[in-house]
């Protein structure tokens, strides 16, 4: 293997020659000053205005999904919808410990407890078959809802997570929750644009959540999203979001404990513009993909990670795999000292002092692919 051969293609890819690469930075080609500029001449900059409404209404379009309920990040996002499908303290929540820290700390927030389900190593993203061997060990259905047979603890939700915008077999973790009657919230963070069997991720369950990261796809610097095809989640998400506010002229009452998590008029400007360019910047990224698929193709002892069979990946961030632990980490090396930024994947979260004792199966499959997967750099080419 051959670590100046692969700096040497990145480079080349990217048409860059001294200058530093970084793994993923935003693209502003289309409308955003414009919008920038509307949003400030209205005054409106903060969570109410039309570029709001405007991001909403676009989401909804763009994902197939009823309704879009704008806020302020992804962690917020994921935050109200557990919330929204009624986790409670105590509760345990299926997850995936290969996962950025933001799912399992809104987790946390509802003082629930994350349990880690293994994932599938051609997905990184939770593993249906493990899910399944799970709940079968550990859950029971008493009138209605599930519970942990070892902890008690009912089992309130679950989040399998969209790992690089790589759509896991949502439909199949989907089947398995319903028979346990479990909600279903997808962390969608990162898959904007992807899909699985001709559906946008985020819309197999009850909640899909994204974010609009400065490193994502599309990107308003913050900002996130909720989807549903539920009404009455919906219009319970804008309230709870806007400090549970009794609409009002004048007067200033609140009937429940509310969060200040709506999108500010300024991010939603950039967003729209954003969004205006999205099947632009998926093209890209997928012909990237194609050229490090062939490339890669060409190496031993390395694989490009690509789409299922009935997916359709954003390739948010490339991820190549290692078959040995060494190769990974004399690449990161090499790479990053020689103008190309590259990373390991996220320490698993099962690894982390704040939940390193939450329930778990075995996670045989994200513990290999932590010592061996590298994300490589990813941006739009212009």
């Amino acid at each position: 293997m051959s670590e100046q051969k692969i700096v040497e293609k990145i480079k080349e890819l990217y048409n860059a020659k001294n200058e530093f690469l970084p793994l993923h930075v935003p693209v502003f080609i289309g409308n955003e000053k414009k919008y920038l500029e509307e949003t400030i001449d209205s005054t409106f900059v903060s969570s109410v205005g039309a570029f709001v409404n405007r991001f909403e209404e676009m989401m909804a379009s763009i994902t197939g999904a009823k309704y879009a309920i704008a806020l302020v990040n992804g962690t917020a996002a994921l935050h109200m919808a557990l919330i929204l499908s009624g986790v409670n303290e105590n509760d345990e929540v299926l997850s995936q410990p290969l996962t950025f820290v933001a799912t399992a700390n809104a987790i946390s927030y509802e003082k629930a407890i994350p349990h880690f389900i293994d994932v599938d190593e051609d997905t990184m993203g939770m593993s249906p078959k493990a899910l399944l061997t799970r709940l079968e060990e550990i859950a029971e259905v008493k009138d209605g809802e599930c519970f942990n047979k070892i902890t008690g603890n009912r089992i309130a939700a679950c989040v399998p997570m969209h790992t690089f915008g790589l759509p896991l077999r949502i439909d199949e973790i989907k089947a398995i929750c319903d028979d346990f009657h479990i909600p279903v919230i997808e962390d969608a963070a990162e898959s904007l644009g992807s899909y699985y069997k001709g559906k946008h991720t985020g819309t197999f369950g009850l909640l899909g959540t994204f974010s609009f990261n400065g490193n994502k796809t599309v990107t308003c610097g913050g900002g996130g999203a909720i989807i549903t095809n539920d009404e009455e989640l919906a219009k319970k998400a804008k309230h709870l979001t806007t400090t549970a506010k009794i609409p009002h002229k004048w007067e200033y009452i609140h009937d429940e404990i509310g969060y200040n998590y709506r999108m500010p008029n300024l991010n939603a400007a950039l967003a729209c513009a954003q969004l205006e360019q999205l099947p632009k910047y998926i093209e890209n990224k997928r012909e990237t993909a194609q050229v490090y698929k062939e490339f890669f193709g060409q190496i031993d002892d390395i694989n490009f990670i690509s789409e299922i069979d009935e997916a359709s990946a954003n390739y948010w961030l490339n991820a190549i795999r290692f078959n040995k632990e060494k190769d990974k980490i004399d690449f990161l090396e090499y790479s990053n000292n020689n103008g190309v930024m590259t990373r390991c994947i996220w320490r698993l979260m099962n690894k982390l002092d704040m939940f390193v004792n939450c329930p778990k199966g075995n996670l045989e499959i994200a513990e290999s692919l932590e010592k061996t997967i590298v994300n490589i750099t990813s941006s739009v080419r212009l």
